[in-house]
């Protein structure tokens, strides 16, 4: 009970009339921006909420350290690099894929952006609209056709040689239902008789992924 009351004393809560006004308007622009870039871009094309927290958490951890060092009369080159800092950062747990980490600097670059801007709210809602609506245009179809890939282990070794690209495509297609355009040949291992490939094809909202294509005799 002691513990209670303590906690719901006025000057518990005094140290938040030390922060301006402008800092919770700019941390609501930043978590919105950061939200709508995660949650109705990001996800619905990616379907992934496994790197939701690495998303927010270096959003909202950058912003604040980028505030208050600009307290201190940080340069914008000062802030910068420290963004090149933070975005060099690699997971050794898991690897990440190019447009993960475009997303992760993407989000690293709005908390900078938010925190160190010397403009008024709707002048970091303008910037930060224009790189929502740089993102959500790249990542549609109306600007350029987006372009999908998958890593395939493939068995048959002899329809890879160039003469034969036509009928690898076609093998593809069938297996795979995919309409694939293209290939990359990846590694090839002549003991197995089988090759990591990569295909690239236009088709909906599917993340990357490894496929097995084994070939069946019987079919």
């Amino acid at each position: 009970m002691l513990f209670l009351q303590e906690l719901t004393t006025p000057d518990t809560f005094e140290w938040f009339n030390k922060l301006p006004e402008k800092f919770f308007v700019r941390l609501l622009v930043d978590v919105l921006t950061t939200t709508i870039l995660v949650r109705l871009i990001y996800y619905r094309i990616y379907r992934r909420t496994d790197l939701f927290l690495t998303f927010f958490g270096f959003n909202f951890v950058i912003f604040l350290i980028t505030y208050l060092l600009n307290k201190v009369q940080m340069s914008m080159g000062a802030a910068f690099g420290l963004f090149a800092v933070f975005s060099m950062l690699r997971y050794r747990t898991e690897g990440l894929s190019a447009k993960d980490m475009t997303y992760l600097f993407i989000v690293i670059s709005v908390g900078l952006i938010s925190a160190i801007i010397k403009g008024s709210w709707d002048e970091l809602g303008l910037v930060n609209g224009m790189i929502l609506l740089v993102v959500w245009l790249l990542e549609g179809n109306l600007l350029i056709k987006r372009e999908l890939t998958k890593n395939i282990q493939y068995d048959r070794i002899e329809l890879i040689t160039p003469e034969r690209q036509e009928e690898l495509l076609e093998d593809l297609r069938a297996r795979t239902g995919l309409a694939v355009h293209r290939v990359e040949i990846q590694t090839m291992d002549f003991l197995k008789d089988s090759a990591l490939i990569m295909i690239f094809y236009y088709q909906g909202t599917v993340k990357n992924q490894v496929l097995r294509v084994a070939h069946n005799p019987t079919e």
